[in-house]
């Protein structure tokens, strides 16, 4: 049995979370659910016992059935903040890795798709980087960092 690395310590709640970065004709890959009023990157927790790169291969693989590969990590960042679902002070760390998706079939899937895992609907959108200022999307860092990123890493994750 897996275990997620997240825990509540009285009324607040800890999470290790992975994200990938996938671009696409400098584009973003987000993804919103039906609880969610923002878009927000695909990824998931990471189980106790995994390494990070493995957590991130294995959710994309669970949320997208894709296997895409690691480019290279991107950033650590460590936010807190009060979930808008479910009003939850949260601590987070996560990391964001650039993913190369140019073996998958993703880029047939259209501009906007829907996806089904866990009970849960998941709506996939290719974001302009532009678009994210404009928004509800999180985390709020990525709207400014996204534009930093060096010219060979976006290029790398080019595909048709």
């Amino acid at each position: 049995m897996s275990t997620d690395i997240s825990f509540r310590v009285n009324d607040k709640k800890f999470n290790y979370r992975v994200c990938g970065i996938i671009v696409h004709n400098d584009k973003v890959l987000a993804m919103k659910d039906e609880r969610s009023p923002y878009y927000y990157l695909p990824g998931g927790r990471v189980q106790l016992g995994e390494r990070a790169e493995d957590a991130i291969v294995r959710e994309l693989n669970e949320e997208l059935g894709i296997s895409a590969k690691i480019v290279r990590p991107l950033w650590l960042n460590q936010a807190f903040f009060n979930e808008d679902v479910d009003k939850t002070d949260y601590h987070e760390l996560c990391i964001y890795f650039l993913m190369d998706v140019s073996d998958t079939e993703l880029s047939l899937k259209g501009d906007k798709f829907i996806l089904y895992e866990g009970g849960h609907e998941h709506m996939f959108e290719w974001l302009t980087f532009e678009r994210l200022n404009s928004e509800y999307f999180y985390p709020i860092f990525l709207k400014k960092e996204i534009f930093n990123l060096p010219e060979q890493f976006t290029l790398k994750t080019d595909y048709e």
